[in-house]
């Protein structure tokens, strides 16, 4: 046997020594965990539109965070919706209790509200700050957001201002929200413009779509969707909705309903009279089935009837991303709709009115003015029917103009994600 020297037995005894001091650090090294975002976001089901935000995000931050994860604080995922984000999205967590959003708290390291119609979800972001003291962001909602006659009149909550100027950054998804906020005094750091989250939706359900584009003798990029509205949606028409009418919206929406939406209803006509293409009557929202019915179907010419569909039934935002992929662009009342199609490099056409508060001016924003309508200003209706006309009769220059959108709308997106990725860096 050999014989280690005293000297030598030190040497080692030194260096094994040093060996199992590090073993922690090592260790702490190798777990150290990703950084982690808490998503307030998934506001309703009973709109494809407001499903769409999340998985939109989701997308941003999965390609240009990679290594972020990501929990989602949801208001809603029922219906199918959770499902579907789950396929898309293995890795996501869900907060479905209250353990669940507390733990989120006190672990994540970033709370960003997600796009929406308005601060949905400002008394979650406030607890955040209270709790917590981590930085927070808002990714692309409209301001001040509220729905009603006097939309943008100048009305806010001010928590949301008090919530704007203490965040990491505040974008807005549309220039006159940001203008307004500017106008209120913000002294957010980082204010800016930044798209819809649903721009980067890429969630798919193709065998759904082609099961029923099979089913109504519908071939790709021979049709056009539609999509009509009220004034204000319905909702107390809807089962999971409380079913208290408001008779002051109501009476207004049966008052406008035809004026909004007979240019649809035009519209649809002279593609059906002047192209070979069919036509899609599709909602946003789940109110919308019976109004598109109601207000573009059943008055039709019955020379055009033939060549249209009615969606008799909802659907959820993969089904209509795999739809809109097949057709050949859209048109209608709504704008969510319209943003799937632009990610796909579809041509839409955005006709909104003020009850619909200020997202519409979304579309002049990524240049797409030329697309955009406002059905109180006369010239602007009177130019539908030919706009629509030229959309789907010159597809050439009409998917030019989306790729020039959609390389704007990229832009802003990684401008973004990078200041969001600053931040959980910092």
């Amino acid at each position: 046997m050999n014989h280690i020297n005293r000297k030598d037995f030190l040497k080692h005894s030194l260096v094994f020594a040093a060996y199992l001091a590090a073993i922690p650090a090592l260790a702490s090294c190798n777990n150290k965990r990703n950084k982690t975002i808490l998503l307030r976001s998934s506001w309703q089901v009973e709109n494809i539109g407001d499903i769409a935000h999340t998985p939109g995000v989701l997308a941003l931050i999965e390609k240009y965070l990679p290594h972020v994860d990501v929990r989602l604080w949801p208001m809603d995922v029922g219906a199918g919706v959770e499902e579907m984000l789950m396929a898309r999205f293995p890795k996501l967590e869900i907060l479905k209790s209250e353990k669940d959003q507390q733990k989120a708290i006190t672990e994540c390291d970033f709370f960003l509200h997600g796009s929406g119609p308005s601060l949905v979800g400002r008394h979650e972001m406030k607890r955040w700050k209270e709790e917590t003291g981590k930085p927070y962001g808002i990714y692309g909602i409209t301001f001040p957001g509220n729905y009603g006659f006097q939309a943008q009149d100048g009305n806010y909550n001010p928590l949301d201002m008090e919530l704007f100027n203490d965040a990491a950054f505040t974008y807005f998804r549309d220039s006159v929200s940001l203008e307004f906020a500017k106008q209120k005094g913000i002294k957010c750091p980082i204010v800016g413009f930044c798209p819809d989250g649903a721009f980067a939706v890429d969630i798919r359900n193709d065998k759904a779509a082609d099961l029923f584009l099979k089913e109504h003798k519908l071939e790709t990029g021979k049709f056009v969707c539609v999509i009509p509205q009220l004034r204000f949606s319905p909702w107390w028409e809807l089962p999971s909705k409380d079913p208290t009418v408001n008779e002051e919206k109501h009476v207004w929406n049966e008052k406008m309903k035809e004026h909004d939406n007979l240019p649809i209803r035009n519209a649809i006509i002279e593609v059906v009279r002047q192209t070979d293409l069919n036509v899609l009557i599709v909602p946003e929202n789940e109110t919308q089935i019976r109004i598109g019915k109601e207000m573009l179907y059943d008055p039709l010419p019955d020379d055009v009837k033939p060549r249209v569909i009615w969606r008799d039934r909802y659907w959820l935002t993969d089904e209509a991303v795999s739809t809109y992929d097949r057709s050949a662009g859209l048109f209608g009342l709504e704008m969510h709709s319209p943003i799937m199609c632009i990610a796909l490099g579809v041509p839409a056409i955005v006709c909104r009115f003020k009850e619909q508060t200020s997202k519409g001016f979304m579309w002049q924003d990524i240049g797409l003015k030329e697309w955009l309508f406002d059905m109180d200003t006369k010239e602007d209706v009177e130019r539908i029917v030919p706009t629509v006309l030229d959309m789907v009769k010159n597809p050439t220059a009409s998917k030019e103009k989306v790729k020039k959108a959609q390389k704007l709308v990229a832009k802003y997106q990684k401008d973004t994600m990078n200041i969001l990725g600053e931040y959980l860096n910092g």
